[in-house]
Formats: C-alpha cells, structure tokens, sequence
C-alpha cells in the first residue's frame, strides 16, 4: 500500500485498493490534527462528496472523525458541486472544508480536496502540513448518530445561498430576456439540475443529459472533453439548441458545443469568457494561467494592457495569487476557471452561466463570437498525449531539455524555455511544446500547441521520438 501524498489537486486513489476506508479515516484524523496545531477556536469545516461509489459513505466517516476530534461539521445532504463547499466556507465563515471527489478521474477512483478558510483549494504548505500528521495520532471516531443528534455533526442543503449568489452574480434580467435553448450534459456528476433551478422563470429552456446517480459513469470519465461528450455532440447536430453545456464529474470545470457540432474546450472557454470580463462587463485586473493555457490569452491581454501571470499546473497556484493580487480572471486548460469578485475557486457551473450572459449580452450565437474571436485572435490547436516514462529516466530527459545545448527541436528554432513544474518549449512560429512529469506515476505528459491540427499532432510525435532517443 503507497503513503497517502497529496498531489495537484488532493489525494486520489483507487477504491479498496489505496482509497479505503481505514486511509480516509487516516486522513480525517491527520486534518483534525492538523487545525488543532492551529489553535483554532472551535473550528467548522464542511464535508461534501459527489456521485461516486460510496462517497456518501466516505463523508459520514469523514464527519464522525473530525466531530469526535472536537471539530463542528456541517455535512451537505447529499452531493454537492465543489464550487458550491467552497462557497459555503466563505458565506459561513467556515474554518475550512472537506470534499469527497475525484473530479474527473475514472470511476475506479475516489479522492479528498481539502479547502482553506480562503474557501479555495489548499495550497502546498497546507496539504505538507496535514501529510506531516498522518499516522501520528490514534484515530478518534465516534458515532455518526449520536453525533448528529448532538448537533456536532449538522446536515445541510447548502444548493439555496450557492445558487441565490450565482443569480446576483450573473445579469438575470440579461438571460431572462435571451430565449436560448440550452443542453446541459452533467456527465451523471452534482451539477445535476442547478442550470435548471437558476434559470427557472426566465425564457431560457434547459434540457439534461445524464441527470442520474451512475457510479460507473456510462462508462466514460466524467471529464468534459470531446470523446466524452458524443452524446451531447449528437443531439446538438438535431439544432434544437443554441449552445450545449458540459460540467466535469464534481461541476468545477466547463467546456461547451456549438449547434455546429464543434466542441468548446477549456483553452478557448477561458478565452473567450476572458473576453466577455473585459469586452462585456467592463471589467479590470490581471489574468493568472497556468503554463498548459493558450498563447491567444497573451494576444488578448496584449491588446487591453492587461498584466498576464504564469503558474504550474494546480489551480492551487492560481488560486494563491487570486487571493494576494487584482485578478480579473484566472484559469488552466483543462475547463477550471475562477473569476473577480467571488472566490478563489473554479467554478463550471458560473462558467456556463457566464458563457449564456455573453450571448445574451451580445445578442449573437456562439458560432458567430467564436468566428469573430478565431479572426482577431486566431485559434490555433491543442494537443495532449500521455506516454509512460520510468521515473529514473525523466532526470535525463530534462537535463537535455534544459541545456543551453539544444538549440532547436527537430528543426525548429527554441525561441525560449520555461521550468514550471515541467519544461516548455516556445518556438519562433509561437507553437509549443510542454513535457510534465505525472507526481505519483510513471507518466510524462506531452501537451502542444500550434497553428494546424496536424503541426500540433506532429509536435506529439516529434515529442515522443525525443523521449525515447535521449530518455
């Protein structure tokens, strides 16, 4: 069995195999531990957990440690997106949270997000600190049912102040009046049936996809990327609607299908709701993304002097500038987006939401923002390819990537290099290559970017051609 280690966004491990429940009582007690060296007074957390096989089960254990170390809880009532824990840490004033979910990941899986008292991902010094309690202390748990009835473990709908937020957030007036008919795909995850609840009583129809508890998932990870989505692509070919929404398994990521069948990943959602902040809600501040996002995000801040920030991969690193700097908008490629005046959290329902405001708002089609984004911007394409690489070969592969040495890349000029928890290969023409090393497997990560589908396909492969020459 391999020690419990956080990684970019909590623990996730395999049900009975690592996630099991004597490691998530582990953890539990560890988090315990962990606020008491804090000194908190009395210290409330949050417990959540989505759809996944036996998550509700993992939340009760969860509570029932935290309550019987001294801890106040308050469990949802039943799964809840994660944007919408973290909102409730904010709006209670709440010590911090804990949700169950491993987001995207195969449905084998389960994990544990730990959010701060910021209501945002944990960041490395906190997550080391809770490692560093693990296997201290005996675990502590007392009963679930006496706990309850003695109200230190309180059960709560969190959904209504979450959703009565999001509604003063976004312009209801804007989307009552836009009459868009709306196909949300939840990916059987907790957005569930929120698009539903916020928009009820505006001209807005809003069908669902995969609206159930399916713990396998249909067989497909609930992660909003194209191969996922066939179903969504194929009732968007019927154009009974204007735009197709997609939430990952947990609801803080988003992606989108135009009527034409084309899908809107997390690069061009960030793009383009980076837009509709600046172009349609006036608003300003920096962008913070991590290393994996789209040059075109440069192009736009260039154009309305907007300062850009660089992180690793880990909303975690964008979140602790969120907190500490004027950020309009901060995001990563994979759909999770944060915005000003909220938390420092992703949020893929908000982002749908936004995504309807900006039609609205310009009262044209998603076809017709997209063409006109794609003319001043460009679009180019984005690639990504998992290829498995022994852990005692990636010292020599990032050796040669590093050096002054290699002065080009099959033929290409190395503009410039960038070390951010992975090395990035910019070159002349502004394609990229970005080589990431997984944290827990044998897996090196290759994702590119270039002008043509095929310039970024042949950047995949040029990739593993140098990894397997020099590795």
């Amino acid at each position: 069995m391999r020690r419990i280690k956080f990684g970019t966004d909590g623990w996730r491990a395999v049900i009975a195999e690592d996630f099991t429940f004597e490691n998530v009582k582990t953890i539990a007690q560890a988090i315990s531990d962990y606020l008491k060296k804090k000194g908190l007074k009395c210290p409330r957390l949050i417990v959540g957990y989505d759809t996944r096989f036996l998550s509700d089960t993992y939340a009760r254990l969860i509570s029932s440690v935290l309550a019987a170390n001294g801890i106040g809880v308050i469990l949802t009532d039943g799964f809840t997106p994660t944007p919408a824990v973290s909102f409730t840490i904010k709006d209670m004033g709440l010590s911090g949270g804990v949700m169950v979910t491993a987001s995207h990941n195969p449905a084998h899986f389960n994990g544990i997000k730990f959010k701060g008292d910021f209501a945002g991902p944990a960041d490395v010094s906190i997550t080391r600190n809770i490692e560093r309690q693990l296997y201290r202390s005996k675990i502590n748990i007392g009963d679930f049912e006496k706990l309850t009835k003695k109200n230190k473990i309180v059960i709560r709908d969190v959904s209504g102040p979450y959703i009565r937020f999001l509604k003063s957030y976004v312009d209801m007036r804007v989307l009552k009046e836009a009459s868009l008919r709306i196909l949300v795909d939840v990916m059987y995850g907790t957005s569930s049936d929120y698009f539903s609840r916020i928009l009820k009583g505006t001209n807005c129809s809003v069908d669902i996809l995969h609206n159930s508890i399916n713990p396998s998932f249909g067989g497909t990870n609930p992660e909003p990327i194209a191969r996922n989505l066939k179903e969504l692509s194929m009732a968007m070919a019927s154009r009974r609607y204007d735009i197709g929404i997609a939430n990952d398994g947990d609801a803080d990521r988003v992606a989108a299908m135009s009527p034409d069948g084309e899908f809107i990943n997390g690069q061009k959602m960030l793009c383009l709701l980076l837009l509709h902040m600046v172009e349609d809600r006036k608003l300003t501040g920096a962008v913070v993304r991590s290393i994996q996002t789209t040059q075109i995000l440069d192009k736009i801040a260039r154009k309305y002097n907007l300062k850009i920030y660089e992180r690793q991969v880990g909303f975690k690193y964008v979140t602790k500038l969120m907190r500490t700097k004027d950020i309009l908008i901060g995001g990563e490629e994979s759909g999770g987006i944060g915005y000003k005046n909220y938390i420092p959290e992703r949020d893929g329902i908000l982002g749908g939401l936004l995504l309807l405001e900006m039609m609205a708002m310009r009262k044209k089609s998603i076809i017709e923002i997209m063409k006109g984004m794609e003319e001043e911007f460009g679009m180019p394409f984005y690639k990504r390819e998992d290829v498995r690489l022994p852990l005692n070969e990636r010292n020599r592969v990032f050796k040669k990537l590093s050096g002054n040495v290699l002065e080009k890349f099959f033929g290409r000029v190395i503009k410039a290099r960038k070390n951010l928890g992975g090395m990035k290969l910019i070159f002349e023409d502004e394609s990229w290559i970005f080589f990431r090393p997984s944290g827990t497997e044998s897996i090196l990560r290759i994702c590119t970017e270039a002008s043509t589908k095929e310039k970024a396909s042949q950047l995949v492969e040029d990739g593993k051609k140098f990894l397997f020459k020099n590795g």
